[in-house]
């Protein structure tokens, strides 16, 4: 085989293990994703509690990624503070090592290859049938088998190393001493980097060692670069997100790099203490025997994420203080100027994680045209020409504000829909959509009030001191429907829908007593035709913002 075509070979098996190992993650999560939230919301405040919640979650979904980025967005929505979030991520470190115990045990001491393809019998018919839930098991064994089909072939395309020379190549590199760790530690975070998978290059530096390319304290600093690199990856993801994503990165950096500090620091002895601990549990030496090497890796990358967690631990808030001080809130923007608090870095590892950003964004659009309705409620009052023209701008850009915000949520969960969806995640990006639509609609009614007060000032317009109570009356109700609606979006409250549904209620009997009084003092001359167009215009956009926020209530339900 000549060297490109093995070049393009182990390419391709490296890009099928890549696939294999997004396809188990992400039918995982699918499988288990709305439990996983239900963990994450109702975390306490204990650091046991967060360390062991943070393991079992990316062991049980295979990414700690993932369990960064819904973290973040408890941490955005208030639900969790900025040091649980650092004690979950701490625990997200240890429970992505099950993964290195999975390629080691049934990668190199099982020959599972020989049951992956009937593995993959079984899940071929999985992915036909109708239901969504049978999909996603399927996938997940599919995904589980393409792993390990890819390993062997990895395994199969790195050429062994003979002859005298790799033993002198490792004895020169090894005779650098510290530098020689450190040349490793760089190598591994810089392929973690570039192949964006740690899983991956924990596979390639097992078959490295087993292949006689590297001894056993090369493959140890690699695993510890694979770690650094990982956050490294976070943190370029993260310049052009949020201010709470840019601290946890930070405080992930920080802990895998002290980490990283202390074991180098110490890395011979450390080295040598670890091999007679693996050698008392019957294993044989990784420092003499290479065959025992993969399980020693997976030993040794769990070891040092357990330590460094235990050492830390008790840091947490500490640490949490230290990334707020180095990423500090920027100076308040005006409220005009556009920017996504949630939707910042693209389409994240799962759709489960990224519809929980769109739905986060949707509950920022929804304050945003809260706010805008008070303003207008607040531009009817006023009688200052220079309060009512700083109102009339300010409700202008939110409208301008609202119609870009509703076009990026649905640009984005348009791009969430091109993936791999489960029935729940399906239903729920559909009514993120209807909820997007309806809350812009609130935003355009707004304008369409503001356009009759506009027309009431201009002409100078008084309404009877009836009327001005009918209308403050109206704007009460249609604000308590939209507090309504704020809240239970906001805070996840399981909230009745017949409240909202009453309040509703209450908006349309309303307008219908009004109406049939506007008819009456048109004919008994109680006002002008003029001032009866502006203020039946002003009842029926009320009446219409109540339909709209009662079906972001019902839209929002169907996304719990």
């Amino acid at each position: 085989m000549t060297v490109f075509l093995l070049l393009l070979t182990l390419i391709g098996a490296t890009a099928l293990f890549l696939y294999g190992m997004k396809l188990f993650s992400e039918s995982l999560q699918k499988i288990t994703g709305e439990r996983i939230r239900t963990i994450l919301s109702s975390m306490s405040s204990n650091k046991l509690k967060g360390v062991l919640t943070g393991v079992f979650i990316t062991a049980l979904i295979q990414s700690s990624s993932a369990t960064t980025v819904m973290v973040v967005s408890f941490v955005n929505a208030g639900i969790l503070r900025l040091f649980e979030a650092i004690i979950i991520i701490m625990g997200a470190n240890v429970g992505t090592t099950i993964t290195s115990w999975f390629i080691a045990f049934f990668g190199f001491e099982v020959n599972f290859s020989v049951y992956a393809l009937p593995l993959i019998g079984v899940s071929i018919p999985l992915l036909f049938a109708s239901k969504r839930k049978l999909k996603n098991w399927g996938e997940m064994l599919l995904g589980f088998s393409l792993l390990f089909i890819s390993l062997n072939f990895i395994k199969d395309a790195i050429p062994q190393v003979e002859g005298a020379w790799a033993t002198q190549a490792i004895e020169t590199i090894s005779s650098l001493g510290y530098l020689s760790y450190i040349i490793f530690i760089l190598l591994g975070a810089l392929f973690t980097i570039i192949v964006r998978s740690s899983s991956a290059i924990i596979a390639l530096t097992m078959i490295f060692v087993l292949n006689g390319w590297i001894d056993f304290p090369a493959a140890a600093a690699m695993v510890l670069g694979e770690n650094l690199g990982t956050t490294l990856a976070a943190i370029s993801a993260a310049r052009i997100a949020n201010v709470t994503a840019k601290r946890a990165a930070l405080a992930h950096l920080f802990f895998n790099m002290f980490g990283v500090i202390w074991v180098l620091a110490v890395f011979p002895w450390y080295l040598d203490i670890f091999s007679w601990l693996y050698m008392q549990f019957g294993g044989q030496n990784p420092l003499v025997h290479n065959e025992a090497v993969p399980l020693a890796i997976a030993l040794f990358h769990t070891i040092f994420n357990l330590i460094n967690a235990f050492i830390l631990i008790g840091f947490s808030k500490k640490i949490a203080k230290y990334v707020i001080r180095k990423i500090p809130y920027t100076t308040k923007r005006p409220e005009s100027e556009f920017k996504l608090r949630h939707i910042k870095i693209g389409l994240l590892s799962t759709p489960e994680a990224s519809i929980f950003q769109a739905k986060r964004e949707t509950i920022v659009f929804a304050e945003k045209v809260r706010k805008m309705f008070v303003n207008v409620e607040r531009a009817f009052k006023e009688t200052s020409d220079r309060e009512y023209d700083n109102l009339r701008e300010q409700i202008i850009e939110t409208e301008d504000y609202a119609d870009r915000l509703e076009k990026e949520i649905a640009i984005y969960l348009t791009k969430v829909g091109e993936g791999r969806l489960s029935e729940s995640n399906s239903r729920g990006m559909r009514s993120l959509f209807k909820m997007i639509d309806d809350i812009e609609s609130i935003a355009d009614s707004c304008i369409n009030i503001l356009n009759a007060i506009e027309r009431k000032r201009e002409n100078k317009i008084r309404f009877p001191e009836q009327i001005n109570n009918n209308v403050n009356l109206m704007f009460e109700m249609v604000r308590d429907a939209l507090d309504m609606m704020v809240t239970m979006l906001t805070y996840n409250e399981d909230m009745p829908l017949n409240m909202a549904l009453e309040t509703e209620k209450e908006i349309n009997n309303f307008r219908d007593i009004l109406k049939s009084e506007h008819l009456n003092n048109l004919e008994k001359g109680v006002y002008k035709y003029d001032a009866g167009i502006i203020y039946n215009d002003i009842i029926s956009q009320c009446e219409r913002i109540g339909d709209f926020a009662i079906n972001v209530d019902e839209s929002y339900k169907d996304t719990i």
